[in-house]
């Protein structure tokens, strides 16, 4: 199986995509993962790139602010942001789903017609482990991959450590049933208390780094028979990054560091 890392748009905004493009590929990334605003130069940028390296991956995020409304209304901006990706022909669709507040119906409905658009359009799509979506809790998680049990996820594992506040100890059980549905990675570590550490290389984080390079071993080898798998080194800007009080300063380079787990995980996880 082959790894491919992704490159995050997210903390790379102030770039043009021409530039940011070429820092993906300078730094030896197989592809992006993105939520792209309403912009035609993205496609002339990712097209010049397509057209160069055949092979280049293109996650594209399904992400909604927050905003009051019911979910029938929130149902709808899916359904129009979704049709907004089809032009660009992502590999798959990172898909923010649904609201930790609705309910299970709610949700369910959310759910279908997701998978309905992914099966119309053959696109596939991927739900994220995150806080405040669907799947903002491990155990409940568990309800939805009853119901759907060919639901595919994304998984980031930092948001239930938060949620639960705790490194999911006595969850090893759930982590085994969701496994086989985790079909993409984002390689962040997180805490307790934080969806992201300082930084995952200061040997006060060691503990935690080995925690998550174990969950992400052990789903990689669940998928050994896929061609190929994809993960996206995914530390982010503030308010994941800690900063520096009045000034406001990074306390490190968010760049750097997703470099940087990109080529430790290349030894670590091959």
């Amino acid at each position: 199986m082959q790894l491919k890392f992704l490159y995050p748009h997210w903390g790379s905004e102030h770039l043009d995509f021409n530039a940011f493009l070429n820092v993906v590929q300078t730094k030896g990334f197989d592809g992006i993962e993105i939520n792209i605003p309403k912009h035609s130069q993205f496609n002339k940028a990712l097209n010049k790139v397509r057209n160069e390296n055949p092979d280049f991956i293109c996650v594209l995020q399904q992400v909604l602010g927050i905003q009051t409304e019911t979910s029938a209304n929130y149902l709808q901006r899916v359904k129009s942001r979704l049709e907004e990706l089809v032009p660009f022909e992502p590999d798959f669709i990172n898909s923010h789903t649904g609201r930790d507040y609705f309910t299970f119906e709610e949700n369910c409905q959310i759910i279908e017609v997701i998978e309905n658009f992914s099966a119309r359009r053959n696109i596939p799509v991927f739900h994220e482990i995150h806080r405040g979506r669907f799947t903002f809790h491990s155990l409940t998680t568990l309800k939805y991959l009853e119901k759907f049990p060919e639901l595919k996820l994304v998984g980031d594992l930092s948001h239930w450590c938060v949620v639960s506040e705790s490194m999911l100890q006595n969850q090893n059980e759930i982590i085994q049933k969701v496994t086989p549905h985790i079909h993409h990675l984002h390689a962040r570590v997180g805490f307790e208390q934080a969806p992201q550490v300082n930084h995952p290389f200061a040997p006060e984080w060691e503990t935690y780094l080995n925690r998550f390079i174990a969950w992400w071993k052990d789903i990689l080898n669940y998928h050994s028979d896929k061609n190929q798998y994809t993960i996206t080194p995914e530390f982010g800007p503030y308010p994941y990054m800690p900063q520096q009080p009045f000034t406001k300063e990074p306390l490190v380079d968010q760049h750097a560091i997703n470099v940087e787990m990109k080529d430790y995980l290349k030894t670590k996880l091959s």
